[in-house]
C-alpha cells in the first residue's frame, strides 16, 4: 500500500497511475488536447445519448413513458452517492501525492477528494441507464463511459481504482434505481391514462312538470 497522507492506496493503482500520466506527459500535443477536452465533453455526449434514448420511449405505453421520465434520476443519485463516499474515504488526489506532471492544468484544492471519481460515476450511470432504455444507443454509450473514466487518470486527477470504483458504482445505481423508480411512475401514468380514457357520465335530463 502507498501512504497518500489520508488513506492507503493500493500500490498497483499508484504504479498504474504513474505509468499512465508519464505516457500522457510524453504523448503528442494533439492527443493531450483531445483527452483533456474529452474528459468533460464525453459526459455531455453521454447526456445527449440518454436524452435520445428517453425520447425514443415517449411514444410508447405507460412503462416506456415512465422510463423516459425518470431517465436522469439514476445519474443524479449516483453523483450524490459518490459525493458522500468522498467525505467518508478522504483519499487525497494523486496529483498532490504521487508527484508526477499532469496535463489537467491544475490539481484540485485540498479537500476535493479523489475516491471515487465523480466523472466516472456519472458516466457509468448515464451509460447503463441509456443501455436499459435503448440497446443500440447503450452500446455506443458504454465505450464512451470507459473513455470518460480513463481520461480522468490520463489527465492526472484520479487513480485507476478511483475511476473503476466510480464506473461500477454508477452502473450499480442505474441497474437498481431505474426499475425501482419506473415502477411507481408507470402506475401513476397508467392511472392518469385510465381516467382520461374513462367515459364521462352524462347528466340525467330533468323532466319537465
Amino acid at each position: 500500500m502507498v501512504d497518500t497522507g489520508s488513506v492507503d492506496v493500493p500500490e498497483i493503482s499508484a504504479e498504474w497511475y504513474s505509468d499512465v500520466v508519464d505516457a500522457a506527459a510524453s504523448s503528442p500535443a494533439p492527443v493531450q488536447w483531445f483527452v483533456g477536452h474529452a474528459t468533460e465533453g464525453v459526459i455531455l455526449l453521454l447526456g445527449a445519448l440518454l436524452l435520445m434514448a428517453a425520447l425514443s420511449r415517449r411514444s410508447g405505453g405507460p412503462h416506456d413513458r415512465a422510463l423516459a421520465l425518470i431517465a436522469p434520476v439514476p445519474a443524479l443519485l449516483a453523483y450524490a452517492g459518490s459525493e458522500w463516499f468522498k467525505t467518508v474515504v478522504d483519499e487525497d488526489r494523486p496529483c498532490r501525492t504521487v508527484g508526477r506532471a499532469i496535463i489537467a492544468g491544475a490539481c484540485p484544492p485540498p479537500g476535493d477528494w479523489s475516491f471515487p471519481s465523480n466523472h466516472a460515476t456519472v458516466a457509468g450511470a448515464l451509460a447503463v441507464t441509456t443501455l436499459l432504455l435503448s440497446r443500440r444507443l447503450g452500446l455506443i454509450a458504454l465505450p464512451l463511459a470507459a473513455l470518460a473514466a480513463f481520461s480522468r487518470v490520463f489527465v492526472g486527477l484520479h487513480y485507476p481504482h478511483d475511476v473503476i470504483a466510480g464506473v461500477l458504482f454508477g452502473a450499480l445505481v442505474a441497474v437498481v434505481a431505474t426499475p425501482l423508480l419506473a415502477r411507481p411512475a408507470t402506475e401513476v401514468l397508467r392511472r392518469r391514462a385510465d381516467r382520461a380514457n374513462s367515459p364521462v357520465p352524462k347528466l340525467a335530463s330533468r323532466s319537465r312538470p
